[in-house]
């Protein structure tokens, strides 16, 4: 273990460990969370950890203050973070809007499960990814990562921490269960090879003048002043000013909503992630993310092995939704099937970008999908366009 507390070096890891470490390793130094199956395993490894390195480690009432608490952190300066399911998901909602007013940065992990409600609390499901984008009322924009292996659990809540500090948003972490306890290898590089992006800061020779609210770069992104520095900074989730007071105007209004979603929406080529497999030649192209790109990428091999022309693209970020590369594929695809462990959410943002019908692979959640349900679909998908080109 290093000064700073990572582990570098090869080591056996459950997702939610990796996950935890992935948050040290990015510099972390508060949690504030609400056990929630299946979860609570990265609260209890850093409720651990935290101590040996100078961590703030908090257990609130609930996942309201729990996400509060990291709004606060962040405020102070910390990278902060919190870890939930569904249910609690559910409930941060209205601080997460407020954590995008307030252009606060901070991670939030979603370890998905069976739902709604209460539902299978120890088994999979993909089935918030929509909530992931839409759970919060308004309009506003922010990112959001699928791993599909503890690696990634350790990878993507690094690069989650790196999106979040860069343009002052909330960042979500959509893990599904299988992940989240599945124990694979997980590899830490050495501290110096670690990505680091820094927030923003102000230039101290404006104190006087500064306006915490006011974007002047072409990023969008206004530097962010920490709560103690002596900077005048007003943080409110009301319509504010470039100086942070209330404006209930409504041309102030369209502007600050119009800057919190174009920040992100101009930048989202430096936040989008795909991972494509056997796409030179691809005719049918499966689209997956998480746990079920696993079984998906396994679909695809066996497929061309019977000399159908398949092709994988496995979503890493699902929001920003990757809109450019969909539309460049259905140029060249006759046909896409989209696999996904709830009842068809993402597939219908696949299907509004190629505008045409969507072949979905659907399962409700509680069981990671086999690869035969999508290699049979990807069959049924050969056979009518081969059909339909005679």
């Amino acid at each position: 273990m290093t000064s700073s507390g990572v582990l570098t070096g090869k080591h056996f890891f459950q997702g939610d460990e990796a996950c935890a470490e992935g948050a040290i390793a990015a510099g972390c130094r508060f949690f504030g969370g609400y056990p929630i199956t299946p979860s609570t395993e990265i609260a209890e490894r850093l409720a651990h950890r935290f101590p040996e390195i100078g961590g703030v480690f908090i257990q609130m009432e609930d996942e309201m203050g729990s996400m509060a608490a990291i709004l606060g952190a962040s405020a102070a300066g910390a990278r902060a973070m919190t870890a939930t399911s569904g249910p609690g998901f559910s409930l941060m909602m209205e601080n997460i809007g407020l954590g995008v007013m307030m252009e606060l940065p901070c991670v939030v992990v979603n370890v998905q499960r069976g739902s709604p409600s209460t539902g299978l609390p120890t088994l999979p499901g993909q089935s918030d990814v929509m909530q992931a984008r839409w759970g919060t009322h308004g309009d506003y924009a922010l990112a959001a990562f699928s791993p599909w292996s503890p690696q990634e659990m350790f990878d993507l809540t690094i690069h989650a921490f790196n999106v979040a500090d860069r343009y002052r948003v909330p960042v979500l972490l959509m893990a599904d269960e299988v992940v989240g306890h599945m124990v694979e290898r997980v590899v830490i590089p050495p501290e110096d090879q670690i990505p680091r992006w820094e927030r923003k800061r102000p230039d101290p020779k404006k104190k006087d003048s500064f306006e915490p609210f006011l974007a002047e770069d072409p990023d969008l992104v206004p530097p962010l002043a920490h709560a103690g520095e002596g900077y005048r900074v007003h943080f409110t989730g009301l319509t504010h000013d470039e100086q942070g007071y209330p404006d209930m105007d409504a041309e102030t209004h369209h502007r600050l909503v119009t800057r919190l979603v174009e920040k992100i929406n101009h930048n989202a080529e430096n936040i989008v992630r795909t991972e494509d497999h056997f796409m030179d030649d691809a005719r049918i192209v499966v689209i997956a993310y998480g746990s079920t790109a696993r079984s998906a990428r396994r679909a695809v091999k066996d497929a061309r092995q019977e000399g159908i022309p398949a092709g994988f693209l496995r979503l890493v970020s699902l929001w920003p939704f990757p809109a450019e590369q969909i539309k460049k594929l259905a140029d060249q695809a006759d046909s896409f099937i989209v696999a996904e462990m709830n009842l068809g959410q993402m597939a219908l943002e696949v299907e509004r970008h190629i505008r045409r019908p969507v072949t979905g692979v659907y399962h409700a959640g509680g069981v990671m999908m086999a690869p035969d349900r999508i290699l049979k679909a990807i069959r049924e998908v050969a056979t009518r366009d081969d059909t339909h080109q005679r």
